[in-house]
């Protein structure tokens, strides 16, 4: 789990985030373009390349490639886990 956190903590790789809950399915070109006009984010391809690898090994999105593309999915199941943690599945009673 202490990799979903550190993906989690870059502000860039919340924001490719954002981007896939918007519209799932993108091309790493398409994410750098969103991402410079959306969010001014300058990085380079490379940069965001690398950002998508820390995520899906984190398990956070999943790739598939489509001939000469590769197109990338949020998967939000890795979530869950870090709500149960603390939210639980029923309301927790307070202590006196």
């Amino acid at each position: 789990m202490g990799d979903l956190y550190q993906a989690l903590a870059d502000h860039t790789r919340r924001l490719i985030l954002d981007e896939l809950t918007e519209r799932d399915g993108q091309t790493l070109f398409e994410i750098c373009g969103r991402l410079a006009s959306r969010h001014h984010v300058g990085s380079s391809r490379q940069a965001i390349s690398q950002h998508l690898d820390v995520l899906e090994a984190a398990g956070l999105i999943v790739t598939r490639r489509q001939g000469r593309y590769k197109f990338h999915h949020l998967d939000t199941r890795p979530l869950r886990a870090i709500a149960e943690r603390w939210l639980g599945t029923e309301p927790r009673q307070e202590k006196p």
